[in-house]
Protein backbone atom coordinates (compact mmCIF):
# COMPACT_ATOMS: atom_id res chain seq x y z
CA UNK A 1 0.00 0.00 0.00
CA UNK A 2 1.59 3.14 -0.70
CA UNK A 3 1.67 5.91 2.01
CA UNK A 4 -0.71 8.81 2.15
CA UNK A 5 0.17 11.62 -0.09
CA UNK A 6 1.62 15.00 1.26
CA UNK A 7 -0.99 17.23 0.93
CA UNK A 8 -0.48 20.84 0.78
CA UNK A 9 -1.53 21.54 4.17
CA UNK A 10 2.19 21.07 5.36
CA UNK A 11 2.79 24.89 3.75
CA UNK A 12 0.22 26.63 5.63
CA UNK A 13 0.94 27.18 9.20
CA UNK A 14 -1.21 25.46 11.74
CA UNK A 15 -3.44 28.79 12.81
CA UNK A 16 -4.42 29.03 9.48
CA UNK A 17 -5.19 25.33 8.76
CA UNK A 18 -7.30 25.04 12.39
CA UNK A 19 -9.17 28.62 11.52
CA UNK A 20 -10.21 27.26 7.95
CA UNK A 21 -11.38 24.29 9.74
CA UNK A 22 -13.34 25.55 12.12
CA UNK A 23 -15.06 28.08 9.56
CA UNK A 24 -15.07 24.94 7.15
CA UNK A 25 -17.54 23.10 9.71
CA UNK A 26 -19.37 25.92 10.52
CA UNK A 27 -20.05 26.81 6.76
CA UNK A 28 -21.04 23.04 5.74
CA UNK A 29 -23.37 22.90 9.17
CA UNK A 30 -25.39 25.96 8.02
CA UNK A 31 -25.47 24.13 4.47
CA UNK A 32 -26.39 20.88 6.34
CA UNK A 33 -29.31 22.40 8.04
CA UNK A 34 -30.69 23.93 4.29
CA UNK A 35 -30.72 20.27 2.95
CA UNK A 36 -32.04 18.67 5.98
CA UNK A 37 -34.77 21.79 5.84
CA UNK A 38 -35.71 20.16 2.84
CA UNK A 39 -37.32 16.73 4.18
CA UNK A 40 -37.76 17.99 7.87
CA UNK A 41 -39.49 21.05 10.05
CA UNK A 42 -37.48 22.78 12.11
CA UNK A 43 -38.92 21.85 14.65
CA UNK A 44 -38.77 17.88 14.07
CA UNK A 45 -37.65 15.54 16.43
CA UNK A 46 -35.27 13.72 14.57
CA UNK A 47 -31.64 14.20 15.86
CA UNK A 48 -29.61 15.37 12.93
CA UNK A 49 -32.46 18.20 12.81
CA UNK A 50 -32.34 19.25 16.36
CA UNK A 51 -28.38 19.37 15.97
CA UNK A 52 -28.19 21.93 12.97
CA UNK A 53 -31.09 23.99 14.13
CA UNK A 54 -29.73 24.48 17.81
CA UNK A 55 -25.76 24.58 16.46
CA UNK A 56 -26.80 26.98 13.91
CA UNK A 57 -29.70 29.23 15.43
CA UNK A 58 -26.77 31.61 17.65
CA UNK A 59 -25.86 32.13 13.89
CA UNK A 60 -28.74 33.02 12.71
CA UNK A 61 -29.11 35.41 14.99
CA UNK A 62 -26.07 37.01 15.14
CA UNK A 63 -26.55 37.50 11.35
CA UNK A 64 -29.86 38.54 11.93
CA UNK A 65 -29.56 42.49 11.42
CA UNK A 66 -27.70 42.08 8.34
CA UNK A 67 -30.05 39.57 7.35
CA UNK A 68 -32.68 40.33 4.42
CA UNK A 69 -36.23 40.62 5.48
CA UNK A 70 -37.21 39.18 1.78
CA UNK A 71 -35.46 36.02 2.27
CA UNK A 72 -37.42 32.69 2.76
CA UNK A 73 -37.06 31.63 6.53
CA UNK A 74 -35.39 28.50 5.23
CA UNK A 75 -32.88 30.01 3.32
CA UNK A 76 -31.59 32.14 6.06
CA UNK A 77 -28.76 29.61 6.93
CA UNK A 78 -27.58 29.70 3.19
CA UNK A 79 -27.20 33.27 3.07
CA UNK A 80 -25.14 33.38 6.44
CA UNK A 81 -23.00 30.60 5.19
CA UNK A 82 -22.36 32.18 2.12
CA UNK A 83 -20.49 34.43 4.54
CA UNK A 84 -18.24 31.99 5.71
CA UNK A 85 -17.33 30.91 2.39
CA UNK A 86 -16.15 34.76 1.48
CA UNK A 87 -14.31 34.66 4.58
CA UNK A 88 -12.74 31.72 3.41
CA UNK A 89 -12.32 32.57 -0.02
CA UNK A 90 -11.49 36.13 -0.49
CA UNK A 91 -10.26 37.26 3.43
CA UNK A 92 -8.28 34.36 4.61
CA UNK A 93 -5.57 34.20 1.23
CA UNK A 94 -5.59 38.26 1.37
CA UNK A 95 -4.64 38.18 5.23
CA UNK A 96 -2.00 35.95 4.40
CA UNK A 97 -0.55 37.95 1.78
CA UNK A 98 -1.44 36.13 -1.26
CA UNK A 99 -3.13 37.37 -4.36
CA UNK A 100 -4.97 33.74 -5.26
CA UNK A 101 -4.45 30.26 -2.86
CA UNK A 102 -6.55 28.41 -5.52
CA UNK A 103 -7.81 25.21 -3.42
CA UNK A 104 -5.40 26.15 -0.69
CA UNK A 105 -8.13 28.31 -0.08
CA UNK A 106 -10.20 25.29 1.54
CA UNK A 107 -7.71 23.17 3.31
CA UNK A 108 -10.36 21.41 4.51
CA UNK A 109 -11.97 20.55 1.41
CA UNK A 110 -8.99 19.50 -0.44
CA UNK A 111 -7.52 17.19 2.52
CA UNK A 112 -10.90 15.42 1.58
CA UNK A 113 -10.80 15.62 -1.48
CA UNK A 114 -7.46 14.57 -1.64
CA UNK A 115 -8.24 11.48 0.81
CA UNK A 116 -11.09 10.38 -1.43
CA UNK A 117 -8.96 10.04 -4.59
CA UNK A 118 -5.91 8.07 -2.90
CA UNK A 119 -8.59 5.47 -1.62
CA UNK A 120 -10.62 5.55 -4.53
CA UNK A 121 -7.55 4.39 -6.00
CA UNK A 122 -6.20 1.94 -4.06
CA UNK A 123 -9.98 0.23 -4.57
CA UNK A 124 -8.64 -0.33 -8.74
Amino acid sequence: MDPLPTFPLSSLPIWVVVIDYVLGIIMWTLIGRVAMNFFLPEDSNFFFMKFFVKTTNPLIKLFSPITPSFLLDPLVPLYVAWFFFMIRFYLMPWLLGYSVLGMLSFPLEGEIAGLIYYYGHLEK
